[in-house]
């Protein structure tokens, strides 16, 4: 019985008293003497004070019993006891989870001056905590957690000394911690946890030498935890997650030897553990995930013989996993993934009988599964993947009954799967994808009934699938694919009918498709690619309504396509070529609203092309070329808005391509080749966005060549050969500075080639059965005087194209940059801003391809608001880049570069003018005009959406965005954009200045070179000797000592940057570790070390590619220049799969630098 009266008044005479004394109340007040008001006045003042506050509430209907009626002592959540001068009184307020709504400034504290314990969590209330709490100067417990109270906590709550609880957890109080807490010296409590607090941790942990509990979590907690820590002797909980805590872990933690529990995760803690933590005997939960703790685990964690739960995963610890964790005998989990741990797994972990869950994934942990693993029979929870193991999976793995997950994939495991895998009948996921296995796939694992994922891909595995399988029929994921499997399918496979995932691609299976396949509704991801499966189609496949994804390709399947899957609307992939699928294309696909990809070459499909597929909004990839189609093209293919790929060649289509293909603005590439197509080429193609390929190839395509087709600046490659052509080549297609094949073979084409290093080095073979051309093509005869315009008078006559198409271009505009330079320099005028007349006052500027002179002057103004920092995106040592979006639409970076700091700003703009006007290339920044006042000068550029390559590698979220395949291409389109400077720029153009963050990315992640501020331009004159220029770490050695500028420097730069593309992060001082293994072959690293971890590792398909980036970069980043190869060098063995390396493994787990830089390419 709870008692307010002082223990040393507890006497049975004074129990004895009280007694008597109740008893004569309760006799006059039956006979009808009054009886002393004191007591009824100070009831009824707390219950009006308590009827006050119920009445401001807005929710109230658990509180019923609160009426004037009756006595407060008798209320829901109220208790009352007798003060010392036997007068009843409320002490306890106790209304958890009564759905109150309404804030706690209404409620008059100072009525209640004998409350100790108020208790209001769980409930709705809002508002401030009010200052006046302070008046309850005897309460012990305030617990006002779970609410949605505001503002800051009030310092008052300091003088509540008397205090032993205070939650105020889960709500959205901000501010600080008061600085007058450190004055609540009997707390045995304190959680704040799930709040909105910031700042520093105040120094007052020193007086709580009572506290056991303290909860800090999921705040904005900053700075450091202080030493003082330590002197919380009694401490048994103390959790700081979820901040944003800058610290090392404190040593005098060690001195918390009452701890059970230390939470200090999602920070960013740095340093080692300190081993002072093996003093924390009685520590049970040790948590510290996603922070940046590095070091080794220490040894004397073998100390720590309570601990249940050891979580350090997501970390930078290195080092081995100590021996003494098998004195660990209370060890339930066990999380150090993602972390750089190397060594051996110790044998001693046979020793955590208790142990559940062993999870040390994303480690570079090597040597074999030790055998002692067979003791941990209460393992549920086994995870190795992504490390260097090696040697065969224990039999003695068949002893871990209780084993539910099993993850070892990515490893170097060989052997085959053992038998004993059988007896785990509570599996639910075994994944042991990308490694060594080989041999059979045991019938035994029949056995796992609750089996719902089996992940076995890449690896050695052959023969049939063992008929059990059939009885895992809670199978959910199933992965087989790139293995060397046979045979038919199981009839029954698919019986389970739950089916999620089933990826068999890439073996050598045959036969039909199981017909159990087509009741597994749950589909969502199909991969039967790269088989023998033959049969009717149509018999394995019904309504799949979640289906995501089906690959059928390069199978040897035959009939024809449902209309049922128009009912597949959750469908955004769809690959079927390569097969002998027949029959009409059923207009039913049209109806699929989220498909993206539609591949159904190489097939034997007849009839029309359905124009309803013209609703098919979603689509960017349509393929039908290589079957036997006829009709015309449909028209409604102009709303394909989102088109980027689209080939109907080798087919029998026939009348004139549709004009309104002009619409779809997004596509890259237009393959029509093979065909019966006639007409003329509408010159409406080229208001396309082609930046792959144009394909007309084998048509009857009559008349000219239109020019507007030369607006295709970026396309790559352009083919109009076996047609019936007329008239000249376009002269303007010498601006088509993306071309790299342009096949116009077999026309009726006549007159000059024209000019440019592109035609004057293009193969015979482009040109031949033609009727009369000419020119400098090796192979064509010379032009005729006589017949075609002199050389002159066509350059007279394109300088008037230049001056319509492209006004930056030619001679004129050359002339005029020397003029406006020159008046630049000598003559400046004071600047008016406001004068935009046609006394431009000043400046000298020449902006093209968005307004001419002043008038897009003017808009860049106003579009930046005068430059407000506001439109900054983008800042340099020397400039500062705005983003101006112009009232046409469109959007330019201009790039701002401050006057009057001397001759190193005005020496930056002219070098970047001088450079920038000379060069044009899809892989290098469009420049679109300049503008140069007394005040400033600025460059106006392409905006790029992606922003810088560096940027996105630092972004975890968009690191993740940028796959492998997306990285090799922006590595490859580095290396042509430094190929082009450097050989097919006279003189060459040396960067000087590559690094990640001047590599801008578009929206499609295409990399463009930017900022030419310290490019440097080779002249056979020149002697070649500069000041040192570039920025650290991308720097080719050889600059440090003697400054010379060729074009091995960019070479150095570019390997360092494709280094930390495929890494994800700058190499730093490990690039002097791999730029002298790429010379003296002689490390053991393993190639994948490389890559960057939040990445999976590169498929089978991507493998060769990556590898032969970083075989590239590391010859690159040789310390002696000569021995560097030149960008053509590079960008031609980038560009080939002929010059690619090829290694006959699955994946680069086991390759290392030694093997890779003794490769013959």
């Amino acid at each position: 019985m709870e008692s307010w009266l002082p223990s040393k008044f507890i006497t049975m005479p004074s129990i004895l008293m009280m007694v008597a004394l109740s008893l004569l109340v309760v006799i006059f007040s039956s006979l009808g003497f009054p009886v002393p008001m004191a007591t009824a006045s100070r009831i009824e003042s707390q219950g009006r004070a308590l009827l006050q506050w119920k009445a401001t509430l807005e929710t109230q209907d658990l509180l019923n019993s609160w009426t004037s009626k009756t006595s407060p002592c008798n209320w829901t959540g109220i208790t009352c006891k007798y003060d010392g001068h036997l007068m009843e009184t409320i002490t306890r307020i106790h209304l958890v989870d009564m759905g109150l709504e309404g804030k706690l400034e209404s409620l008059n504290f100072s009525a209640l001056p004998s409350l100790r314990v108020l208790n209001l969590a769980v409930n709705y209330l809002y508002g401030s905590i009010p200052a006046a709490i302070s008046a309850v100067s005897k309460l012990t417990i305030l617990d006002l957690s779970t609410n949605n109270l505001t503002g800051i906590i009030p310092s008052e709550l300091g003088n509540l000394t008397g205090l032993k609880t205070l939650s105020l957890s889960d709500n959205q109080i901000s501010g600080f911690i008061p600085l007058s807490f450190g004055k609540l010296m009997n707390l045995n409590l304190l959680n704040i946890s799930r709040n909105s607090l910031v700042g520093s941790l105040p120094l007052i942990f020193e007086n709580f030498t009572k506290l056991n509990f303290l909860h800090l979590g999921s705040n904005a907690f900053t700075g450091i935890i202080p030493y003082q820590i330590g002197y919380m002797v009694s401490l048994k909980e103390f959790d700081v997650s979820s901040n944003n805590i800058t610290s090392p872990i404190p040593p005098s933690v060690g001195n918390l030897t009452e701890l059970n529990l230390l939470n200090l995760c999602e920070n960013q803690f740095y340093g080692p553990i300190p081993y002072h933590i093996g003093k924390l005997t009685k520590l049970e939960i040790f948590i510290s995930y996603w922070n940046n703790i590095n070091g080794s685990v220490p040894n004397e964690i073998g100390n720590m013989v309570s601990l249940r739960d050891f979580e350090t995963d997501h970390n930078q610890i290195t080092g081995f996993m100590p021996h003494s964790i098998g004195n660990l005998s209370n060890l339930e989990t066990f999380y150090l993934f993602k972390n750089y741990i190397t060594g051996f797994i110790p044998n001693e972990i046979g020793n955590l009988l208790k142990l559940k869950d062993f999870e040390v994934s994303n480690n570079q942990i090597f040597g074999s599964i030790p055998h002692h693993v067979g003791n941990l029979t209460n393992l549920e929870t086994f995870y190795l993947y992504r490390n260097n193991i090696n040697g065969s999976i224990p039999d003695e793995i068949g002893n871990l009954v209780n084993l539910k997950y099993v993850k070892l994939g990515e490893n170097k495991i060989s052997g085959s799967i053992p038998h004993s895998i059988g007896n785990l009948t509570k599996l639910s996921t075994l994944s042991i994808c990308d490694n060594k296995l080989f041999g059979l796939i045991p019938p035994s694992l029949g056995f796992l009934k609750s089996l719902t994922k089996l992940v076995l891909y890449e690896n050695h595995l052959f023969g049939k699938l063992p008929h059990d399988l059939t009885n895992l029929t809670n199978l959910i994921n199933f992965q087989l694919f790139n293995n060397r499997l046979s045979g038919n399918l199981p009839p029954d496979l698919m019986k389970g009918g739950l089916l999620e995932n089933l990826t068999l691609g890439y073996n050598n299976f045959q036969g039909p498709i199981p017909t159990s396949l087509k009741n597994s509704t749950n589909l969502r991801r199909v991969r039967l690619e790269r088989n023998q499966f033959s049969g009717d189609v149509s018999k394995s496949f019904g309504i799949h309504p979640h289906l995501d994804y089906i690959d059928l390709s390069s199978n040897d399947l035959s009939g024809t396509l449902s209309p049922s899957w128009g009912a597949c609307l959750n469908l955004t992939s769809l690959k079927i070529s390569g097969n002998r699928i027949s029959g009409l294309i059923p207009l039913e696909i049209s109806q699929l609203p989220k498909l993206h990809l539609l591949d159904i070459s190489s097939n034997n499909f007849v009839g029309q092309i359905p124009r309803e597929f013209g609703k098919l909004s979603s689509i960017f990839y349509l393929n039908m070329s290589d079957n036997h189609l006829t009709g015309t093209i449909p028209s409604e293919f102009g709303d394909l808005s989102s088109l980027e790929i689209l080939d109907l060649s080798n087919n029998n289509l026939s009348g004139e391509i549709p004009t309104l293909l002009e619409e779809c603005h997004k596509l890259n590439s237009l393959k029509l080749s093979n065909n019966e197509l006639s007409g003329a080429i509408p010159f409406q193609l080229g208001n396309l966005n082609l930046h792959e390929a144009l394909d007309l190839s084998g048509n009857l395509f009559k008349g000219e060549i239109p020019s507007q087709l030369s607006k295709l600046i970026e396309l790559q490659e352009m083919n109009l050969s076996h047609n019936q052509l007329v008239g000249h080549i376009p002269s303007s297609f010498q601006f088509m500075f993306g071309l790299v094949s342009l096949d116009l073979s077999y026309n009726s084409l006549d007159g000059p080639v024209p000019e440019g290093r592109f035609f004057q080095a293009a193969p015979i073979e482009w040109f031949i059965h033609n009727k009369g051309l000419c020119g400098q093509v090796q192979g064509l005869p010379p032009c005729n005087q006589s017949v075609w315009p002199s050389r002159d008078e066509a350059r007279n006559h394109n300088k008037i194209i230049i001056l319509v198409l492209v006004p930056t271009l030619g001679i004129l505009f050359l002339s005029f940059l020397t003029v406006g330079i020159t008046y630049l320099y000598h003559k400046r005028m004071k600047f008016t801003s406001n004068d935009f007349g046609e006394d431009v006052g000043g400046h000298f500027f020449s902006i093209w391809s968005v307004n001419q002179g002043k008038e897009a002057y003017k808009e860049i103004i106003q579009a930046t608001e005068n430059f407000d920092d506001k439109y900054e995106i983008g800042k340099g040592a020397c400039s500062i880049v705005y983003k101006a979006a112009l009232s046409s639409g469109g959007i330019l970076a201009i790039k701002k570069i401050q006057g009057g700091e001397g001759q190193v700003n005005d020496q930056t703009f002219q070098n970047e003018i001088q450079a920038l006007t000379q060069i044009r290339h899809r892989n290098i920044l469009r420049f679109y005009g300049y503008c140069s006042t007394n005040r400033f000068n600025f460059l106006a550029y392409e905006y790029m959406e992606r922003g810088s390559l560096g940027d996105i590698l630092r972004s975890d979220e968009g690191a993740i965005e940028l796959d492998w395949i997306k990285r090799v291409n922006i590595v490859i389109g580095i290396a042509e954009a430094l190929s082009y400077l450097h050989h097919d720029c006279a003189p060459p153009i040396v960067h000087r200045d590559i690094k990640s963050n001047n590599i801008l990315l578009d929206e499609e992640y295409k990399a463009c070179v930017a900022d030419f501020g310290i490019a440097r331009l080779l002249k056979p004159d020149s002697s070649h000797w500069s000041m040192l220029a570039g920025t650290h770490g991308y720097m080719a050695p050889e600059l440090a000592y003697t400054m010379k500028v060729t074009r091995k420097c960019d070479v150095y730069s570019f390997g360092v940057v494709a280094i930390e593309v495929i890494h994800g992060m700058h190499p730093g001082d490990f690039i002097s570790d791999l730029s002298s293994s790429s010379s003296t072959h002689d490390t053991n690293m393993l190639a994948k070390d490389v890559l960057d971890r939040r990445l999976s590792l590169p498929s089978t398909l991507m493998v060769n590619k990556v590898l032969t980036v970083i075989f590239t970069a590391m010859q690159c980043i040789d310390t002696n220049p000569q021995s560097r190869p030149t960008m053509e060098q590079v960008s031609k063995r980038l560009s080939s799969p002929k010059s690619q390396i090829s290694f006959n493994i699955d994946s680069l787990s086991e390759l290392t630098f030694t093997e890779l830089m003794k490769v013959q390419i």
